[in-house]
């Protein structure tokens, strides 16, 4: 509770400084500002609710050990249960909230299907996983993009990247990450025996726009010379050439085409900064591979999260060791059952690492 009555003396902090005429103007900040408001706002909205229900849920218990009159009793007695109830039910939303914040604030996840061992029967399946996510969109309000789609000869998917964007989208996916295995007769199979194929999905959370800070004295050693070369006498003697070194990167930018130093320093500056943000572009995709090399697994048939039985109708989720019966369903993008169950299981894992 410490530290959620920190998180709400930070959210009024920022409601007062947004209305400040010298931050109402700067458009930038004001942006800032406001995404962090609205994170912090959602744990702020519970807090207040929670401390409304528990002042009303003291009234009703003191009513109850001290007052006389019956009617009074009576009414606190009815209300005294659902009050505790609703309590309880806010203070696991606030629970919830404090562990999954920041995953909470995530509104872009790149969702990657790839067809593991099976051949053209590992690409139907995964091509019928693709359908199942982009219905499970459908019906969260979500929005897709298929940003890439490699297609195999039967009407199957080899791989598929999809960008999926909505409010808390990654809460919906990331339980999603790992191998799915489906056990079935293939279509292409004469003597009707079951095969068993494989496909892998990664659940990525898209990188945000990167956000270049430099601290240009700390941060950059700036060397300053005569341009040199055809020019005039200005260009040759006057010490207007500029070139810049990022010392953590070691990144540099030579600036000489001006003859003033102040615009070649300027121009300087902006190219350094398109240059960071091309190398930090680069890292963020370096880790986002590294990340999606230890989720996915190997895409063998044995590395699973999940198996597809068509012959049983059944779904099993072997990370929780829950079954469903009904596989048309859960391919229709209906697997809400097993998201709750996983969500909840992770959320008291997380509580007692706090």
């Amino acid at each position: 509770m410490d530290r959620v009555r920190d998180i709400v003396a930070r959210c009024e902090q920022l409601g007062e400084e947004m209305n400040r005429p010298e931050v109402a103007s700067n458009g930038a900040l004001v942006s800032r500002l406001a995404q962090e408001f609205g994170q912090l706002d959602k744990v702020a909205r519970l807090y207040r609710e929670y401390r409304q229900v528990t002042d009303q849920l003291n009234e009703s218990l003191h009513i109850l050990e001290s007052e006389s009159d019956p009617e009074l009793r009576e009414l606190a007695q009815a209300e005294t249960p659902a009050l505790e109830q609703r309590r309880e039910r806010l203070l696991h939303a606030l629970q919830e909230r404090m562990v999954t914040g920041d995953e909470a604030s995530i509104r872009s996840i790149i969702l990657e299907v790839r067809a593991g061992t099976g051949g053209d029967e590992a690409a139907l399946f995964a091509a019928e996983l693709v359908a199942m996510y982009t219905a499970y969109a459908s019906r969260k309000g979500f929005t897709v993009e298929v940003m890439s789609m490699s297609e195999s000869d039967l009407g199957g998917v080899k791989e598929a990247i999809l960008n999926i964007k909505g409010e808390e989208v990654y809460l919906h996916y990331r339980f999603e990450a790992g191998g799915h295995r489906v056990q079935r007769v293939p279509k292409t199979e004469a003597q009707g025996r079951i095969h068993t194929s494989a496909a892998t999905v990664a659940v990525l959370p898209e990188p945000e726009e990167v956000d270049i800070k430099i601290d240009w004295d700390k941060d950059v050693i700036e060397h300053v010379s005569a341009a040199g070369g055809p020019g005039g006498q200005n260009v040759n003697k006057v010490a207007s050439a500029i070139r810049l070194e990022h010392v953590a990167s070691g990144i540099t930018v030579s600036m000489r085409d001006e003859r003033s130093q102040h615009k070649n320093r300027a121009r300087a500056r902006r190219v350094m900064l398109s240059r960071l943000y091309e190398h930090y572009q680069r890292e963020r995709h370096a880790k986002l591979a590294g990340d999606r090399k230890s989720m996915i697994g190997s895409g063998d048939r044995s590395d699973r999260i999940r198996t597809y039985n068509f012959p049983q109708n059944r779904v099993t989720d072997h990370r929780i060791n829950k079954d469903i019966y009904d596989l048309p369903r859960v391919l229709a993008g209906d697997f809400d059952e097993f998201l709750a169950e996983l969500h909840e299981r992770d959320l008291q894992q997380r509580l007692a690492a706090l």
